[in-house]
């Protein structure tokens, strides 16, 4: 599930835009027919320069121009029945309407190149976060997962969020994690951290291995990276779901913990001994621990990144994420995302501060360990 905010179009369709093409037609037929009928002392001919603007707003810059051309042929049929092209009132009106209409149909011209050249930006968008971020299946094993991406930046398909799944022997690996900063170099520490984690996943090692092998990868990108990216670091959480079991184990690297639901009630999976976020030290496996926490098949597992718990609304306050999620009591993955991407963006008044990430896990009572 991505979330585009501000999407890009290049047009109208092409029934609206020719359906309204009537309408500066018509505004040059009333014009000139008016100026005609009217004494020669009013001129309405100077009216005429609202058709290419009007056209200019809903279609392309070649219309614009077809418009104004026949904008200026009405003036100067004005002017041949109202005292001869030669009048110098008239040729003022003729030039001054032939400039505007040329002006208006660059204007559109040069719009509709930009929003091309946005498309082609977006496309490149769309393919990076193809790769970097592969949209999760909905069903891993014995898990029904569901999972959305909103990007702060306007425009932005990406950020420095992440999240990755594999199908592992006898269950589900799953990271999550937030760079810190944004834009590009945000980018290039979740692309880095995203690669390490695929690459090591189907290894079959235990997780602090797992962790340790992230934290070395974000640590030595970061110590061959410009200045001023040195001080970035990337908070995560890396978990094992099991299928022969009701249980997770989880290595927690200054993550926000993960939360799991059941029945009303918000339980906190807060670990003993939280790891430094990756990339600020060249870690040994030692330095995480493993911890184990309960999670059956009539609980939902929310996977978030820190964007959610630190949104504010207008007057300042953050976003009150256990409380939602215990009124609200939806035991469903896909429509407990929902809820909270809707939520979250009502909440902050449709502009959020900093990107989010999160994932609903469950695993159907069908699948529950006998």
């Amino acid at each position: 599930m991505r979330v585009r905010r501000g999407p890009l179009r290049e047009g109208r369709p092409w029934r609206l835009s020719h359906g309204l093409v009537a309408l500066p037609l018509a505004l040059i037929v009333a014009v000139t027919a008016l100026d005609i009928s009217s004494p020669t002392t009013i001129h309405l001919g100077p009216f005429l320069v609202a058709a290419p603007a009007l056209t200019a707003a809903f279609a392309g810059a070649r219309l614009t121009g077809v418009i104004g051309a026949l904008a200026v042929a009405a003036q100067i049929l004005i002017g041949h029945l109202h005292g001869g092209l030669t009048t110098a009132n008239h040729e003022a009106q003729i030039a001054a309407l032939f400039v505007l209409s040329v002006l208006v149909t660059v204007f559109r011209y040069a719009r509709d190149r930009h929003q091309r050249q946005l498309s082609q930006v977006r496309s490149v968008a769309v393919a990076a976060q193809q790769v970097l971020l592969w949209p999760l299946p909905r069903r891993i094993g014995r898990l029904r997962i569901e999972s959305a991406y909103i990007a702060a930046e306007a425009e932005a398909e990406i950020g420095g969020d992440l999240y990755a799944a594999v199908p592992v022997p006898g269950g589900t690996r799953l990271v999550i994690g937030d760079v810190r900063g944004k834009g590009l170099p945000a980018i290039g520490e979740a692309a880095v951290l995203i690669g390490a984690f695929r690459g090591s996943a189907y290894r079959n090692l235990p997780l602090p291995a797992i962790a340790a092998h992230l934290g070395n990868s974000v640590f030595w990108n970061l110590a061959h990276a410009p200045e001023e990216y040195s001080e970035s670091f990337v908070t995560a959480v890396v978990l094992d779901v099991y299928d022969d079991g009701p249980r997770i184990e989880m290595v927690n690297c200054g993550h926000p913990p993960p939360l799991v639901l059941r029945n009303g009630l918000v339980r906190s999976l807060e670990v003993t001994e939280p790891a430094l976020p990756l990339g600020l030290t060249a870690p040994l496996e030692s330095d995480y621990k493993l911890e184990s926490f309960a999670f059956g098949p009539d609980e939902v597992l929310l996977l978030y990144t820190d964007g959610v718990i630190e949104t504010r609304d207008r007057s300042g306050a953050f976003y009150p994420l256990t409380d939602r999620l215990a009124q609200w009591n939806e035991p469903d993955p896909a429509a407990l995302v929902r809820r909270l991407r809707d939520d979250l963006l009502r909440y902050a008044g449709g502009n959020l501060s900093d990107d989010v990430a999160v994932i609903a896990i469950t695993r159907p009572p069908e699948y529950a360990v006998r």
